[in-house]
């Protein structure tokens, strides 16, 4: 939801037109018609006709033969930028690779992007239930997994209520952690146990560890180590899961510091 005191006063109003078409039609995988994307953008229909001949031809959408308008490769194409600018040097994607190899199960990195708790890069290891949701870029339900956890770690109480404020406490299973005192008992748990933990309150059956990267004063570079598993293995490997993210960790630190 866009926030209308936050309208910048120098807003090119044709681009930032452009781009709700082009949401629009993202989120419609069946596509939509210039009629259907004109009333979801609460635009004209001559005006949305323009801007969707503009994205056509820029390759951000096609025009199928039913006259219906779906995404184009070119955002294929930003997705895969994104994704390799995320992920960091090299060294830090074949640490990523090698723990995900080593435990069988899926490893991710985060970090704060614009503000936000987001995921930047993922290993995939084939004792992890999938997961279709954790990519790169996901940016929600920071509440509700140790990687998010992880990372509002490092904020002040107050800095950590306005987050969850902002951006809410969205009930992903009925163990989602719902209210501020919860969540920061929760924290604090983790603290002592030197890793931040949930246990099927994102997905049902499945469980999430995570542990600091590199702390830094500047929040968009403190970046984060978490693991997905089946909750029933972790509550019995908890400590081999701990003792092997930590060891990921100093290899992603060091990846992180040779770039630098």
């Amino acid at each position: 939801m866009r926030d209308p005191l936050a309208e910048p006063s120098d807003l090119i109003r044709s681009v930032s037109r452009a781009l709700r078409v082009l949401e629009s039609v993202g989120r419609a995988p069946k596509g939509l018609t210039v009629k259907q994307i004109a009333r979801r953008c609460e635009l004209t229909v001559a005006t949305t006709y323009h801007l969707v001949r503009t994205l056509a031809y820029e390759g951000y959408v096609i025009r199928r033969e039913d006259g219906t308008y779906i995404v184009g490769l070119e955002v294929a194409d930003r997705y895969r930028e994104l994704v390799t600018a995320f992920r960091g040097p090299p060294a830090v994607g074949e640490s990523l690779r090698r723990v995900a190899a080593d435990t069988g199960y899926s490893h991710y990195l985060g970090r704060f992007v614009g503000g936000q708790v987001a995921i930047t890069a993922v290993a995939e290891g084939p004792r992890t239930p999938y997961l279709e949701d954790l990519v790169p870029g996901f940016d929600e339900g920071a509440h509700a997994t140790a990687l998010g956890k992880a990372l509002l770690g490092t904020l002040t109480a107050e800095q950590r209520f306005r987050y969850l404020r902002e951006y809410g406490m969205r009930p992903f299973t009925s163990a989602t952690l719902t209210n501020v005192e919860a969540f920061e008992a929760d924290l604090a748990a983790g603290d002592r146990r030197g890793m931040q933990l949930e246990l099927g309150q994102f997905r049902q059956g499945v469980a999430c560890a995570a542990v600091l990267v590199a702390p830094d004063k500047d929040m968009e570079r403190r970046v984060v180590l978490a693991c997905a598993l089946p909750a029933s293995e972790m509550m019995t490997s908890a400590r081999v899961v701990r003792a092997k993210l930590l060891t990921a960790a100093r290899a992603i630190a060091d990846g992180i510091a040779a770039e630098s």
